[in-house]
């Protein structure tokens, strides 16, 4: 994931993300149409955070058969643009 990345709703992406294991990673891709994109605060409490919360970027996207998947981007998401 890159910081200064702008996501567009409508846009088509693929998005990499390593989910950690006792034994190694797995490795998860997902592509999709973006619905929307923001911070979110989860329920965790986490001091001098805005809230006093956890925030985690994330993007929720629209699989081509019509799955709505929301994913918490971290600093191993690896998020690309699909070209039509």
């Amino acid at each position: 994931m890159n910081d200064q990345q702008q996501y567009q709703v409508g846009q088509k992406v693929r998005v990499t993300q390593q989910i950690p294991r006792l034994s190694g990673s797995q490795i998860a891709t997902v592509e999709g149409t973006i619905v929307s994109f923001g911070q979110g605060k989860t329920g965790s409490w986490f001091a001098h955070a805005k809230d006093h919360k956890l925030w985690l970027e994330r993007l929720e996207i629209e699989k081509a058969d019509g799955e709505i998947v929301t994913l918490n981007l971290d600093q191993y998401s690896r998020v690309e643009p699909i070209e039509d």
